[in-house]
């Protein structure tokens, strides 16, 4: 117990430390952030359960006020923002893509690109788009298409979760909460 509560707090302070990481702004307020994978590996190297949570430890972080978005941007505003979206659809992300790393029996860093493709990009689209959609009164496939400037980032991003996960599943495998 006290160790999923130290690990959980620990990727919730990760994906802090990632929103330090500059971001490049699309001209449509929606930014491209480290923070996704951050996501990703909540999922891939803590598990579904102990993912999710992390993730929404760092919510409830940012909405009451503290800066941890990338940009330095907090509080129950960015909730009305562009990324509401994405914001709702971060312990989905992590959540899926912890779930496909438990129960696949693929190698660890096939599942855990797989795990962060389906939960990182995959399911964080599904949220994302239709936010975007909301908050800038455009059709769902002109969101899409909006976010299209994501998707390079988003694939090297899902190669880093593999390779970090591996690394961690190598290096410290008890570390390696997702197949404990």
């Amino acid at each position: 117990m006290e160790r999923s509560l130290s690990h959980i707090a620990l990727f919730a302070a990760l994906i802090a430390v990632l929103g330090f990481v500059p971001q490049i702004m699309l001209p449509f307020g929606v930014p491209i952030t480290a923070q996704s994978l951050g996501i990703m590996l909540c999922g891939t190297v803590l598990g579904a359960k102990r993912g999710a949570l992390a993730v929404l430890l760092f919510l409830a972080l940012v909405a009451i006020g503290l800066p941890l978005l990338s940009g330095g941007r907090g509080g129950l505003g960015v909730f009305a923002s562009p990324t509401v979206g994405f914001l709702i659809g971060f312990p989905v992300a992590a959540f899926v893509a912890g779930l496909i790393v438990e129960r696949s029996r693929a190698s660890i860093g096939l599942a855990a690109g797989i795990g962060a493709l389906v939960g990182g990009v995959i399911m964080l689209y599904a949220f994302g788009i239709p936010g975007l959609a909301l908050m800038l009164d455009k059709t769902l496939p002109e969101a899409a298409l909006m976010i299209t400037a994501f998707l390079p980032g988003d694939l090297i991003k899902v190669v880093l979760a593999a390779l970090i996960t591996q690394g961690i599943a190598r290096m410290r495998p008890d570390a390696l909460l997702s197949r404990a």
